[in-house]
């Protein structure tokens, strides 16, 4: 079959890899119907050091189930699923606590002699655990509902977390940092949980547009000490109770700490590019709390997934390039050139 890997920073390439199958007797395998390319797959992809062997990559899919392990019960042949972006039982006590990428047992695709997302095929192990089966048919035409359901495997469930570790609610005010597909996502999910008050910092227009129309009701596009000026006249000068942080650079988390509410939250999900967050005096004598981390998607996917399904919500917008599996270097060029804000692939 073809699968992506990465060999170095900016070296992509699709090739044959061998066809999955049951290793283990809690496996199954996905026949995938779409994947993507995630944000957090242009960090490697900006610095990864050179290797004469590439390594499988991609973490977000949903497909259809073509085999399964003699433990497997809750699936069957045919079945329409998602994966979250790392795999659990289900079972252990993290898992049970609703930390699934704490689960001793799990990990994360393309690591541990694990598939990628982004290829034709998967192996899925801890598959009962993993695996979310949809009410969908397999051979399913509604392009835009399934951009909607791939959400729930990372975007959409990560930007739910950050919002539900923040406190969002109806009486909270909400600053978004970052207006890729998770800071999108994360006013989805803010307006979701009931806030009317919802301030999105970003600076691409056809980006914010989305962000607008998925409830943001003020954009920033300025940046640093002005960006927060900004939010804080907004905000009468008090600053917003909740800012979830989607970037994972620290200018964003220092404009995070400078336009937090005294006595707020701030919640960072995108994942750091820096050795330490500085809590200084000033953040302590204003009763600031830090939070977030990454997310455990499966907690979530149950929760999030009917209103995607009544069409209440459509996460599925952050999509706004399809390509072919063939075409997934391409699809890596333009997200890090930033002339795409999320790529789809399709079979």
């Amino acid at each position: 079959m073809r699968a992506t890997l990465i060999y170095g920073a900016g070296d992509v390439r699709v090739e044959d890899v061998p066809d999955p199958t049951i290793r283990a007797a809690t496996d199954a395998v996905v026949r995938v119907l779409r994947s993507c390319v995630c944000g957090s797959d242009l960090w490697p992809y900006g610095s990864r050091t050179a290797t004469e062997h590439g390594d499988r990559i991609g973490h977000e899919f949903l497909g259809v189930v073509t085999d399964v392990g003699a433990d497997v019960v809750g699936l069957a042949r045919g079945d329409v699923v998602v994966a979250p972006f790392a795999f659990a039982d289900n079972t252990c006590e993290f898992c049970r606590e609703g930390l699934h990428t704490s689960c001793p047992d799990g990990g994360f695709w393309g690591s541990q002699d694990t598939d990628g997302g982004q290829g034709e095929a998967v192996r899925v192990p801890l598959a009962d655990g993993t695996l979310v089966k949809l009410p969908i048919e397999a051979d399913s035409t509604d392009s835009a509902l399934l951009a909607s359901l791939l959400t729930l495997s990372d975007v959409y469930a990560t930007g739910h977390h950050c919002a539900v570790t923040a406190g969002v609610s109806g009486r909270t005010t909400v600053t978004v940092i970052g207006d890729g597909a998770v800071g999108l996502c994360a006013v989805l999910a803010a307006r979701r949980l009931g806030a009317e008050r919802i301030i999105l910092m970003g600076r691409h227009t056809a980006r914010t547009d989305i962000g607008r129309r998925f409830g943001a009701t003020d954009v920033v596009a300025e940046r640093g000490a002005e960006g927060a000026a900004l939010v804080r006249e907004l905000t009468g000068g008090a600053g917003t109770h909740a800012v979830l942080e989607c970037v994972g650079l620290e200018p964003a988390l220092r404009t995070a700490l400078a336009v937090v509410r005294a006595g707020g939250t701030v919640s960072r999900v995108g994942v750091p590019q820096y050795d330490s967050a500085r809590m200084d005096r000033g953040t302590f004598l204003r009763n600031i709390t830090l939070t977030g981390g990454v997310a455990p998607a499966r907690a979530y996917i149950e929760e999030l997934l009917p209103g995607i399904l009544d069409g209440s919500v459509e996460p599925g917008l952050v999509f706004d390039r399809a390509v072919s599996l063939d075409d997934v270097p391409t699809g890596y060029r333009e997200m890090a050139d930033r002339t795409a804000l999320k790529v789809i692939i399709t079979p």
